[in-house]
């Protein structure tokens, strides 16, 4: 027996995002009728709508895109740590006595709760050592349910930065608020946008129960 528990922040009008970038917004273009049998919709978003996987490009101007990445990171045993805390950056010590035996992909909860309508300003993100410790530990991925690595303000981007010399993959804006920590399988496979710098995300998590 397996329960699927879904990750995914929903995407639809009013979702927030990243100040300045693409607004979402959704039109009926067909619609069923007369002359007309079928209904179908047109969207526009940014890539990092919602939970998104990013890809190198998104950083690093000669970054490979989403379409070229190896879907293996993104499936796979995890494990969800509660990471919330006082502090604006995530630090190692804040989730080194949850890595005993850990898989090699982490997902961290560091908001109480996230309103997907209401951008989180000041929302807690991580640290380049954090991110290099979890390397270190052979991670290949983490997750986390705010909407960067980086603070929203941060222009140098040390996480992200961490990530890419890592090889790393990162998931954000996933909705753990009401997940248990412990360890889960990931499924979680950015769409195939070829060349783009990110790609929308449906993410699940299975825990196997006997």
């Amino acid at each position: 027996m397996s329960r699927l528990i879904d990750i995914s922040q929903p995407v639809r009008q009013g979702i927030a995002g990243f100040p300045g970038d693409t607004v979402y917004a959704e039109t009926r273009h067909f619609a069923i009728g007369p002359g007309c049998p079928v209904n179908a919709a047109r969207i526009t978003m940014s890539t990092h709508c919602g939970t998104h996987a990013d890809a190198p490009l998104h950083y690093a101007a000669d970054g490979a895109p989403i379409g070229a990445l190896a879907l293996e990171p993104y499936v796979g045993p995890c494990r969800v740590i509660d990471a919330r805390g006082p502090r604006a950056l995530c630090e190692p010590e804040d989730i080194a006595a949850h890595l005993e035996g850990a898989p090699p992909r982490i997902l961290l909860r560091l908001a109480e709760a996230i309103d997907p309508n209401t951008w989180p300003t000041g929302f807690r993100a991580l640290s380049s050592a954090l991110v290099g410790m979890l390397a270190s530990r052979g991670v290949v991925l983490i997750g986390i349910d705010t909407p960067s690595v980086d603070p929203e303000i941060s222009k140098d981007l040390p996480a992200h930065m961490a990530a890419l010399t890592a090889n790393m993959r990162l998931l954000e804006n996933l909705v753990l608020a009401d997940v248990t920590p412990g360890d889960y399988e990931l499924l979680a496979l950015p769409i195939h946008l070829g060349g783009l710098d990110a790609a929308p995300v449906r993410a699940v998590l299975r825990r196997r129960s006997l």
